[in-house]
């Protein structure tokens, strides 16, 4: 993968082993494979960097287990998984084409209704939804504070003006060298990210992949939510290895909090949208002056760039508007959207945080500065269907995950199955030492 190897100054040297791949039009499991590739291959470079091994340890990325990696990694024993979405959500055809309504938040849900006039049954949005163009009602959703998608063609996706602002923009933008030291913490060769304090104010689904990954090589992961919030659909696959809290930051004593821990954190992970952080007070200057030697790694969804640079969005909203569902009903020869067979640009696009983050903080053991990175799913996609398409079988089908599950984990829901690493990083093994766990759990404090 050129271009991640360019966009992260690193060579990322590894093997892939393993068989299966996910059907598709587009190269998923390759994408699969080369992301998380690419946090191993960092991790290795960092030991090097660390001084933690006197040559860059071999690193294996298993294909397989990075496919299944990228639908869940957790598999319940004796209970289910809340559904992944509301009763409203999904694709809807317009008269003129078709449109993705994405309700799982009730502030986002609300805003769909509203528009649509109707209340939240799904025979009556499909209704409502048929009498409406799809551009337009693409805007009075998201002028409303709601997402939803028209699915366009990749040709459109190139002549508009976001796609543009995309195409144009690095895989992973660096921002300017800042001139100060990171603290040390205890790094060791099995663990090079033990100590390392990350914040983290990610939602679903790339953050909060980015964030569990640097867990999984010993980081310090805390991650903060204001109180009530819950992703229950998610929260059993992507807390493991991490500490959640509740702070409420529109509340003093919270706020003196967030800011001691921000003061003392090493990485900022964080997934809003241009300018939301310094609607709360906390601009990107602000955050320097309470943390002067922060590293930040951060995503939104339609990149950093152009007219929807500050546009909410998912994973599902990115592949409709960037063109993937459309090819994808083109290649399966169906008549409605065909998306990926996963969300892979959201869990590429956490991995290639996470590498960034890692190659971030190599950047500064040597002395290189301080950098912070910015990605995007929209940009993630343009990576993916870049790679040679796939002339595979079309069965839109998962591989079993066989024998890759390790022995059962405890949960707060209940025993579960978690799969094995997709990497294996020679001395230096990834594992989670914390089971996964309910938001607002533990003290806003670092270990």
């Amino acid at each position: 993968m050129q271009e991640i190897s360019t966009a992260l100054e690193l060579n990322n040297d590894y093997e892939t082993v393993g068989q299966g791949r996910l059907a598709s039009l587009y190269s998923v499991t390759d994408l699969a494979a080369s992301s998380i590739g690419a946090v191993a291959s960092s991790i290795a470079n960092l030991t090097v960097d660390l001084g933690l091994a006197p040559l860059r340890p071999l690193v294996h990325v298993h294909q397989r287990l990075a496919s299944l990696w990228f639908a869940q990694s957790i598999y319940p024993v004796d209970w289910e998984m809340p559904p992944i979405w509301d009763a409203v959500a999904g694709d809807y055809q317009t008269r003129d084409g078709w449109i993705r309504l994405h309700t799982n938040l009730p502030h986002h849900c609300k805003a769909a209704l509203c528009v649509l006039e109707v209340d939240a049954i799904r025979d009556k949005v499909k209704t409502a939804v048929e009498t409406w163009h799809r551009d337009e009602l693409e805007t009075e959703i998201v002028k409303m504070g709601g997402v939803a998608a028209a699915m366009r063609s990749r040709n459109e996706w190139r002549a508009h003006p976001q796609g543009q602002a995309v195409a144009r923009e690095p895989l992973i933008s660096w921002g300017d060298v800042r001139h100060s030291q990171m603290r040390s913490w205890p790094a060791s060769r099995a663990r090079p990210l033990n100590g390392l304090r990350v914040l983290d104010l990610t939602r679903v689904l790339a953050g909060p992949v980015a964030t569990r990954t640097l867990a999984g090589f010993g980081a310090d992961v805390l991650r903060i939510d204001p109180p009530g919030w819950d992703e229950a659909n998610v929260v059993p696959d992507i807390t493991l290895g991490k500490r959640c809290s509740f702070l409420q930051l529109n509340q003093p004593a919270d706020r003196k909090i967030f800011e001691n821990l921000l003061a003392n954190a090493d990485l900022l992970i964080h997934g809003y949208r241009p300018d939301a952080l310094a609607g709360l007070g906390y601009s990107e200057e602000a955050r320097l002056d309470i943390s002067p030697s922060l590293i930040e790694i951060s995503l939104d969804a339609y990149g950093w760039t152009g007219p929807w640079s500050k546009r909410r969005g998912f994973d599902s909203l990115v592949q409709m508007s960037c063109g993937i569902a459309d090819a994808g009903m083109h290649w399966a020869n169906r008549d409605h959207p065909t998306p990926l067979p996963v969300q892979a640009l959201d869990h590429a696009t956490g991995y290639l945080m996470a590498a960034a983050a890692v190659r971030a903080v190599g950047m500064a053991a040597n002395g290189e500065g301080l950098r912070n990175a910015r990605l995007s799913l929209a940009r993630t996609a343009e990576l993916l269907v870049a790679y040679p398409q796939s002339l595979e079988g079309k069965l839109d089908k998962l591989p079993s995950p066989d024998d890759f599950l390790k022995s059962k984990e405890q949960t707060p829901w209940g025993q579960a199955h978690r799969l094995k690493p997709a990497v294996y990083v020679e001395g230096a093994p990834m594992e989670w030492r914390r089971a996964a766990c309910e938001l607002g759990t533990s003290l806003p404090q670092w270990l």
